[in-house]
C-alpha cells in the first residue's frame, strides 16, 4: 500500500474515533525531520492546523534559527483533539494537560503517522512527547533537552516546548542553545532533496 492511501486510512480513522474535532499532522510524507507538540490549541481547532496562531509564530522563530522551512517537515502532535476543561467563572473553554487516557487513545496514531513516514529525526517539543515516543512515563524535558536519545531505533531530539521559553524567560538561553545543537546535528546527518 502506498503512503499516501495508508495516510489517509488512518486519518480517517482517527477522525471518525473522536467526538471532538481532530487536527492531525500536516506537511511532507517523505519528510526527513518530524517535529511533534502536545496537542492543538484553541487557534489550531478554529483554522485546523497544527501550530498556527502564537503557536505558529514560536515554531516560526525556532525554524528560522534552526535554517529549516515548514515545508520540509511533516508536523503533528501526540494528542489530536484540544485538551480542555470549562471555566466556571467565564464559561470558556481553557487548555489543559491532556489526560493519560487521552495520550493512549491517540498515541497510536502518533506512531503509525511515524511509521508511514520514516523520518531521519523525531523532534519533540515538551515532556509529553518525550514521554510518550521514549515510552518512560518519568523522563522529563528538563533531564533530556538538547541531547540525542534513541528509542525504538528511532533518533529524538527533545527541546522545550517553545512557548515555555514564553512562561519562563531563563530557558531563553538553553533553548537557543538547543536549537543551535539541533541546527549542527541536522547540518551533519540529513540531506535534504
Amino acid at each position: 500500500m502506498d503512503k499516501d492511501r495508508e495516510y489517509k486510512i488512518i486519518k480517517d480513522q482517527c477522525t471518525n474515533e473522536s467526538e471532538e474535532p481532530i487536527i492531525f499532522g500536516e506537511g511532507k510524507l517523505y519528510a526527513k525531520i518530524i517535529l511533534v507538540g502536545e496537542a492543538p490549541g484553541a487557534k489550531e481547532i478554529e483554522i485546523g492546523r497544527p501550530f498556527v496562531g502564537q503557536a505558529g509564530k514560536n515554531l516560526d522563530a525556532f525554524l528560522e534559527v534552526v535554517d529549516i522551512e515548514r515545508k520540509d517537515l511533516y508536523i503533528t502532535n501526540v494528542v489530536k483533539i484540544r485538551p480542555y476543561r470549562v471555566n466556571e467563572k467565564t464559561g470558556r473553554k481553557v487548555n489543559r494537560p491532556p489526560s493519560i487516557i487521552e495520550i493512549e487513545k491517540f498515541s497510536k496514531y502518533l506512531f503509525k503517522e511515524i511509521e508511514i513516514i520514516g523520518p531521519d529525526l523525531i523532534v519533540t517539543l515538551g515532556n509529553v512527547p518525550l514521554k510518550t515516543l521514549m515510552k518512560m512515563p518519568n523522563a522529563t524535558i528538563g533531564k533530556h533537552h538538547g541531547e540525542i536519545q534513541i528509542s525504538d531505533g528511532r533518533t529524538i531530539f527533545p527541546l522545550y516546548h517553545p512557548a515555555a521559553v514564553i512562561y519562563n524567560r531563563s530557558l531563553k538561553e538553553t533553548y537557543l542553545e538547543d536549537l543551535l545543537k539541533l541546527k549542527e546535528y541536522i547540518k551533519g546527518n540529513i540531506k535534504f532533496n
